[in-house]
């Protein structure tokens, strides 16, 4: 089979997997309705309403242990016997690049859903709100671009859960500074040309954790 070919097959798995397997999903949403009711409740008895900055921080910091719950069972809950018959139907790069795509666009829509209920719960200081959805664009490829190759390192461990935190959070952190500085300009509803060195710096290490992850997933895959 072609590379398309074997990576459209591998996302109607996921997808078929995923629909089988509800609570995974709904799980990690959950999680997301539970945080942002635990800050409603936080901030609910405080005098004054939440200012832009901690409205900022919050939503990034729900959204990052969110998307490490998202894409931790990537490959940690796959079994050996899957994945073996997986090593002898398809290529590394076609499995990697389809748990990639499919892991986009399942933070995706979590970064979606989670956006509109933070909105609901505790209302909309942005001003730019495209710039501040490209923005969660690009956070969900960052996330998920690191995340799966860490998910993949992780399953090869014992305590999978506990090395995939100490690996990803060196590496999401100078990301998640840049999100940061990007959602606050849009909050405060500056030009985009004032986002351009975040929006390519942003850019530019997805791109290059995405390639190191293409190039480095196959001696992982066959380790």
């Amino acid at each position: 089979m072609s590379l398309i070919t074997e990576i459209k097959a591998l996302i109607e798995k996921e997808i078929r997997m995923e629909w089988r397997q509800k609570y995974a999903f709904n799980g990690v949403l959950l999680y997301v309705i539970s945080s942002v009711y635990v800050c409603y409740m936080s901030f609910k008895f405080r005098e004054g309403d939440m200012n832009v900055v901690t409205w900022n921080t919050l939503f990034w910091i729900i959204m990052l242990f969110a998307s490490m719950n998202a894409v931790a069972k990537s490959f940690m809950l796959e079994s050996k016997g899957r994945l073996l018959y997986l090593y002898s139907l398809v290529s590394p790069e076609s499995i990697f690049l389809s748990k990639l795509i499919y892991n986009t666009f399942l933070l995706s829509i979590l970064s979606g859903l989670a956006l509109a209920f933070y909105t609901l719960v505790f209302g909309n200081p942005v001003h730019d709100l495209g710039l501040f959805i490209i923005n969660v664009g690009l956070g969900a490829i960052g996330f998920s671009s690191t995340l799966t190759l860490i998910s993949a390192v992780a399953s090869k461990a014992s305590n999978g859960a506990t090395l995939m935190a100490i690996l990803g959070f060196p590496l999401i952190i100078p990301m998640l500074l840049m999100l940061i500085k990007i959602s606050k300009n849009a909050m405060d509803g500056l030009a985009l040309a004032s986002s351009y060195d975040e929006i390519i710096i942003l850019g530019a290490i997805n791109l290059i954790i995405v390639t190191l992850s293409y190039l480095l997933f196959p001696y992982l895959w066959r380790s």
